[in-house]
């Protein structure tokens, strides 16, 4: 909420004329937007992946499910949240959407979903890899990368697999890797 007050000068007689603004704004909060996500969502197969809410109210709500993301749930959704928000109360703007294909995951559940499916991963000392997700726990994941090595003896170089485990804060980014056969 803002208070403002000045005095202004009158153009006719120069006589100061008091002036007050009185501008209330208040920002929804990030945690009852989520709370009332989870609300709808329970007892479904959605998630959450992320909630931002910025300070001029807009709204931004990411879900994932682990059969996809149908649009008529995220108008379900949508017109829900609105339903509990009085526009004449708060003024916000409001997207609900799925986790973007190619966007970095964000909660151990897209790391869940993805278990089978092929990643890549970028640390957090430069090393990017890529493999298939072959598990993910409460701390971390593992990966299993293919890579070419050369035997002793051997002409030609073999192809080898090898599992690489990750701790989340080690890691910078993981995201899915879409391949067109």
């Amino acid at each position: 909420m803002y208070n403002f007050a000045c005095e202004l000068k009158d153009r006719k007689g120069g006589q100061l004329v008091p002036l007050f603004v009185h501008y209330k704004s208040t920002m929804l909060d990030k945690t009852i937007v989520y709370q009332i996500v989870e609300e709808k969502i329970q007892n479904t197969d959605y998630f959450i992946v992320d909630v931002k809410v910025t300070p001029d109210n807009q709204i931004t709500v990411e879900i994932d499910c682990q059969n996809g993301v149908d649009i008529d749930f995220c108008t379900e959704l949508l017109r829900y949240i609105e339903s509990i928000f009085d526009r004449e109360v708060e003024d916000y703007a409001l997207e609900v959407g799925s986790a973007g294909l190619t966007q970095p995951f964000k909660v151990i559940k897209q790391y869940k979903k993805n278990i089978g499916n092929e990643v890549e991963v970028l640390s957090k000392s430069g090393q990017k890899l890529s493999g298939v997700l072959l598990s993910a726990e409460e701390n971390g994941f593992e990966i299993e990368i293919e890579k070419l090595v050369k035997t002793e003896g051997a002409k030609r170089k073999i192809s080898i697999k090898e599992k690489i485990p990750f701790l989340y804060e080690e890691v910078k980014y993981t995201k899915y890797i879409i391949r067109f056969k």
